[in-house]
């Protein structure tokens, strides 16, 4: 059962290369990432307002979206500023450049989540086996950057 999540999740990280990809055309087209970041948030939005409607997934109540904590209402900002951040980094980095550093960035705050339990994970300490695999993913974005 873990592996269809396993490939789910490869999945999912297949296409952040090419969504960087289709927003940099869309960027060259709108003439600025700010509107190319927008205009990709905006069509997500209503893929996922469609998805929900078509599913009849219910909606939140008033009650259930007041009982969220304030920090939890800025994760779109963070998917804002990485759409945005890929779309300026893609062209300057290229796709597999951008993608390692990303990735290892990625890993580098997901192993402090983990060790410390922060905003709602479970603790699940920092081993010597994770620190060595961290170290091979920077390895591997040096590596990548390079050649």
């Amino acid at each position: 059962m873990k592996w269809i999540y396993v490939c789910y999740a490869l999945l999912a990280g297949a296409l952040l290369p090419i969504q960087a990809g289709v927003n940099l055309r869309l960027r060259g087209s709108l003439g600025d990432p700010i509107w190319a970041a927008t205009v990709s948030f905006g069509v997500g939005t209503l893929a996922l307002l469609a998805y929900g409607l078509i599913t009849r997934s219910p909606l939140p109540t008033l009650t259930m979206v007041g009982t969220a904590p304030a920090w939890a209402w800025i994760g779109g900002c963070f998917g804002a500023f990485f759409v945005f951040s890929t779309i300026v980094l893609a062209g300057q980095l290229g796709a597999a450049t951008m993608m390692a550093w990303l990735l290892a960035g990625q890993f580098l705050a997901a192993l402090i989540l983990d060790h410390f339990g922060l905003i709602t994970f479970d603790v699940r300490m920092i081993s010597w086996q994770r620190i060595l695999g961290v170290i091979l993913l920077v390895a591997g974005a040096l590596m990548v950057n390079k050649y």
